[in-house]
């Protein structure tokens, strides 16, 4: 686009027509995070399927006069009530780096160019267009400087499209190379990607292992639910001689146990805290499943500059081909600087360098792009001038190639300046390369990149470097972090096509340069090929691919709009830094969610067994006549049972630090340890009960004393049970154990808990059993969980 041209160009609208449009209603009024309102976020907590079974089994209690075996039903009031606040604070701390990340479009108003929020642009409004500008709304285009634009987000196509006057563009879409104009002709909700984006933003938990494992253990134990349920309500209502009281308060009991009402909610805690914990540390977790696959990652392919490197340079040095050729350089650089619409970070060191450009009118243009590695301008009779990649744009061999590839080698930025035989624009461009300077940048390595770069070494996770800068270069810098490998830099134009070749060489490499756009993707998926778990970290629209296709893909706060659009995780800090407490609060919230349903699905699969035992020898009295055995617990007995096994401990457990890096097959780990630990609990509970039974006609004191008989062993088990799923033991955790050990003992010894629980140890043999028995079931506990350990290990190993 030439300066006469800019001259005429359109100045946009006025305010006076923005706000006409704005009140006719035609603005981008797409909301830029779709997030669940408040009202929703309550509905979503109080009417769930978990609290209307517990409502409905309260009001069943209730209606016997017994208030204080309706205790469980605090669980609703403790389920909604967190769920909601940690949830609203989640919104709310994702609703405000929403606004502090957001893409905000360059709008031409009356001559001049601002930013403003993509909710405020109205129909007819001029956009400016820039390379890393995401596209906001539909338009047509009304200036073109040979603008490049990828649609792969919208149609799967990897070419990009070239965009001339009066063409279309859609939003949803990202400008690759050039610059231009459009006017904007669909906005809101009429634009193309509209709907697709705002339900993409959606705050919810979609597809994910973790979410649709833990689905699978609730279906698992609604299907034992169903017949152990029908057992004990026959038994209790038709077949156990009790009246009606105690028979209701019996099926109760044995009901209440089977719901996991703390599992989902645990979950979502989780991740709630999850969300605000990282975004106290500036980090903008835009697809929360995001927060679990981090903690899976094992390979991490970070982009050089802007990673390792902090995002500015500077000039270091020019090193002129000619010694006498020193005012047409400086006139020429800064020039190029001058009349770079939206300069990336090498031309602004140069603009700052050379600020007086000489005027000289621009005849044609050649915008940079990853693929090609240059820039140019043509100015008539002041030349055609390039800027790009000394190795690209010159014979490798050359003896200005081979001293730039020297100087590069200490970790400095080296681009050519050179002239050209034929305008830019050409389609032989770059044609026949005349060096006339080598311009050195010099970048700052990030004060906390080798730390990040041990952290990732010490948990296991591979760190690749891949960059578009020259291979010397960036393995200068990865090498003197101490990146293993980072001494032997590949060329990424050495590479192989083909795909088992490229994963064997990416596998074995840890540092690349010369990666061209299509190639990084490619290296991404090679790594997937081979079982990896990929993070793509990038500021560039030459990531964007490859961001799209990693497994995670995590953007700088100051990267460009399409790059922050695709990724699941933005940096608005810019700092690598964060990345480990990103993949440590991953690691958290997935392996304590797996630790938090060991405890649940164990409680379910006793309270099932134990159901089904009661409800069998009803049905089996029936048939071979002898007395029917009733339900052991009152709904208060199995509520405590729950306190200190599970309630509290779960608690702290879902918050608790873990570093152990997720692995796939949550599912099967939490049943070999859940169902058999279930299974010895249940069944040496429905022991300790029948050795104390004293029969249909005992009194109540040997009624509570059975009772209590079998609630010790349960408890003695379960607390095993949590002292298994704590495991590694710290400080914090056997103070947990010991504070769940003494606020049972507090239970049976304070006589007003005894007498309000209906608590009875004084039966000395009674008791005896139950800690024999209850012994005898940790030890089986202890082996179930050994045996388990030694399968997975065999699997890993596998």
């Amino acid at each position: 686009m030439s300066i006469e041209a800019d001259a005429q160009r359109d100045t946009g609208l006025t305010e006076a027509d923005v706000a006409r449009l704005r009140a006719e209603g035609k603005s981008n009024d797409v909301p830029a995070r779709a997030s669940r309102s408040v009202r929703d976020i309550v509905r979503g907590n109080v009417f769930t399927r978990i609290n209307a079974i517990l409502g409905v089994l309260l009001i069943i209690v209730l209606s016997t006069g017994s208030v204080i075996d309706g205790m469980f039903g605090l669980l609703i009031v403790a389920n909604s009530g967190i769920g909601i606040v940690q949830e609203i604070r989640a919104k709310r701390t994702l609703d405000r780096l929403a606004i502090v990340g957001q893409n905000k479009p360059q709008v031409r108003r009356e001559g001049v160019s601002k930013q403003i929020p993509p909710d405020e642009v109205v129909l007819g409004d001029i956009v400016e267009l820039g390379p890393g500008d995401q596209i906001v709304v539909d338009g047509e285009v009304i200036e073109s400087a040979s603008l490049e634009v990828d649609e792969s987000l919208l149609t799967g196509e990897a070419d990009t499209v070239h965009k001339l006057e009066a063409t279309q563009v859609l939003s949803g879409s990202f400008v690759v190379a050039g610059s231009g104009a459009y006017r904007a002709t669909k906005v809101g909700r009429d634009a193309y990607a509209a709907k697709l984006a705002e339900e993409a933003s959606k705050f919810t938990l979609v597809k994910s292992e973790l979410r649709s494992g833990i689905d699978k253990i609730l279906k698992f134990i609604t299907y034992l639910m169903i017949p152990a349920g029908a057992l004990i309500i026959y038994n209790q209502l038709f077949s156990s001689g009790q009246a009606l009281k105690p028979a209701l308060n019996g099926m109760v009991a044995a009901l209440v146990p089977m719901v996991p009402e703390g599992l989902v909610l645990m979950t979502s805690i989780a991740f709630a805290v999850g969300v605000i914990r990282l975004g106290q540390r500036q980090c903008l977790v835009q697809e929360l499943p995001a927060i679990e696959g981090l903690a899976r990652v094992d390979v991490v392919c970070a982009d050089k500059t802007g990673t390792l490197t902090e995002n500015g340079m500077r000039l270091s040095e020019l090193m002129l081909m000619d010694e006498h050729d020193s005012d047409s350089v400086t006139a020429a650089l800064a020039s190029l600087a001058h009349d770079d619409p939206r300069p990336n970070a090498s031309v602004q060191a140069v603009g700052e360098a050379y600020p007086d450009a000489p005027g000289w009118t621009q005849s044609a243009v050649a915008p940079f792009s990853s693929a090609k590695k240059w820039s140019g301008l043509s100015y008539g009779d002041h030349g055609n001038w390039l800027l790009g990649a000394p190795d690209v744009l010159l014979d490798a061999s050359s003896d200005i190639a081979r001293r730039a590839e020297e100087t590069g080698s200490r970790g400095l930025r080296v681009l050519l300046l050179a002239s050209s035989d034929r305008s830019v624009d050409d389609d032989e461009a770059p044609g026949v390369v005349t060096p006339r300077a080598l311009v050195i940048l010099e970048q700052k390595v990030r004060e906390d990149a080798r730390d990040t770069l041990e952290y990732f070494a010490s948990q296991h996770v591979e760190v690749k470097v891949i960059s578009g800068d020259n291979a010397v270069s960036v393995g200068a810098v990865a090498g003197s972090l101490g990146l293993p490998g980072g001494d032997a830099p590949i060329d990424a134009r050495d590479l192989p096509e083909d795909s088992d070749k490229l994963a064997d060489a990416v596998a074995s490499s840890t540092t690349f340069g010369r990666v061209r756009p299509d190639q990084k993707r490619a290296m991404v998926g090679a790594l997937q090929s081979r079982g990896h778990t990929v993070a793509m970290t990038g500021d560039g629209v030459n990531d964007v691919l490859a961001l799209k296709d990693a497994d995670i893909g995590v953007s700088m706060g100051s990267g460009s709009a399409a790059t922050r659009a695709v990724a699941q995780i933005v940096l608005l800090d810019n700092k690598f830094a964060t990345l480990p407490y990103v993949v440590g609060e991953g690691r958290r919230v997935i392996g304590n969610i797996e630790r938090v349903s060991n405890l649940f699905l164990t409680k379910t699969v006793y309270s099932v067994l134990l159901a089904f035992l009661i409800g069998l020898s009803g049905v089996l009295s029936q048939i071979f006549h002898f007395e029917p055995i009733p339900y052991p617990f009152l709904p208060r007995h199995v509520t405590i049972a729950a306190w200190f096994t599970i309630g509290i401990p779960a608690f702290v457990l879902s918050l608790a630090p873990n570093n152990e890096r997720a692995r796939s097959g949550f599912v099967s780990r939490v049943m070999r340890l859940a169902v058999p630990s279930g299974l010895i609990v249940g069944s040496c509970t429905f022991v300790s009960y029948l050795l104390v039974y004293a029969g249909p006609n005992a009194s109540e004191t040997q009624v509570t004393q059975a009772s209590t008989t079998a609630l010790i062993t349960l408890i003695m088990i379960a607390l095993w049970v949590l002292a298994v799923v704590a495991r590694p033991y710290n400080w914090w955790k056997i103070l947990l154990l010991g504070g769940s050990v003494g606020g049972y003992l507090l239970l049976f010894a304070i006589p007003f808990c005894r007498t309000f629980f209906k608590l009875d140890p004084s039966n000395v043999g009674a008791t005896t059993s139950a800690l024999i028995i209850g012994g005898i079931g940790i030890a089986l506990v202890e082996v179930a969980h050994r045996f388990g350990s030694v399968l997975r290990n065999r699997q890993n190993e596998t």
